[in-house]
């Protein structure tokens, strides 16, 4: 489908435009809004354009976003080209010492840079860092279980971690002093060992230590679909009602998750959108439609 460019249309849908989001513009005005920026939105330069100048955006107005990233095919096209196999298990990358070094060197080196480098070229101030800055962040290592021959056994995922704890006074520092936050979701254990820590759960972690307004995924879907239908709008009960249906599996089920206990811990709403959509952010926030799907406990009132 062919873009309609907002030069092209007529003054009076123009207007439309902008008055739609005038309302939004004010409710969300000096709040704090967490996005996980990942897939296809990384990948295109199109789409990488469009998300920086969205980020841009969102700071001239007076609201506050704070990024976090991911980069597996970066990571992956780096350990394929060095010859170090990787294996996934149950989502997960089995992380070795090898493997972290490459992990940590792509994650809180080229690609958060590349970030920085993006939004300070459309005129934001950004600035990367790392769970391992400041105190950010400490994890400690993922550890999924299994059962077999109905035995209950732990699977060892290497240097994969979670959270176990946000210090978040670095963010509100960076955010107060017109900063965007770039981070990488990198953490050290209590004893300094870097983890690698999923993308999204990081950003999970990081909106709900900020009691962000929202958490904002960006994915490679259109959002969580029930018979090739997006589902707009969802409680935390329906999501619940879907996994137990089996309508939510897959990849799907980790961002939901994310979202259940960001909502949990104190964020007001999260979003589930699609990132191979131009502009699909402010889409998302600014209108009364929307692009994906909304998870909060309030779904009737659109603000």
């Amino acid at each position: 489908m062919e873009t309609l460019e907002f030069e092209s249309i007529s003054e009076s849908l123009r207007a439309k435009i902008l008055l739609e989001a005038l309302p939004y513009i004010q409710k969300f005005h000096n709040k704090i809004i967490v996005i996980k920026y990942g897939g296809a939105a990384m990948k295109e330069k199109e789409l990488r354009e469009s998300f920086a100048k969205d980020i841009v955006l969102l700071k001239y107005i007076g609201i506050h976003p704070v990024i976090v990233h991911g980069g597996g095919p970066k990571i992956n096209s780096l350990l394929s080209r060095l010859n170090i196999k990787t294996e996934f298990i149950k989502g997960q990358r089995y992380t070795d010492e090898e493997t972290m070094e490459i992990v940590e060197m792509v994650l809180s080196g080229s690609i958060n840079k590349e970030i920085v480098s993006l939004i300070q070229k459309q005129g934001g101030k950004a600035i990367g860092l790392s769970g391992k800055d400041a105190q950010l962040a400490i994890a400690k290592p993922l550890r999924l279980l299994k059962e077999e021959n109905g035995v209950i056994q732990e699977i060892d995922l290497g240097l994969v971690g979670t959270i176990e704890s946000i210090d978040p006074k670095i963010l509100f520092d960076l955010i107060e002093k017109s900063y965007i936050p770039i981070i990488a979701p990198v953490s050290p254990d209590p004893y300094g060992n870097s983890l690698n820590i999923n993308a999204d759960t990081m950003a999970g972690f990081i909106a709900s230590s900020l009691k962000a307004e929202k958490l904002i995924l960006l994915t490679d879907t259109h959002g969580v679909s029930k018979e090739n239908q997006v589902l707009n709008r969802l409680t935390p009960l329906q999501v619940h009602q879907l996994i137990q249906e089996n309508v939510i599996v897959g990849g799907m089920l980790p961002k939901v998750q994310c979202c259940l206990m960001a909502l949990e811990r104190g964020v007001k709403r999260a979003h589930i959108i699609d990132g191979r959509v131009a502009h699909s952010i402010l889409i998302e926030l600014f209108s009364d439609k929307g692009i994906g799907t909304m998870i909060a406990y309030d779904i009737e009132n659109n603000l």
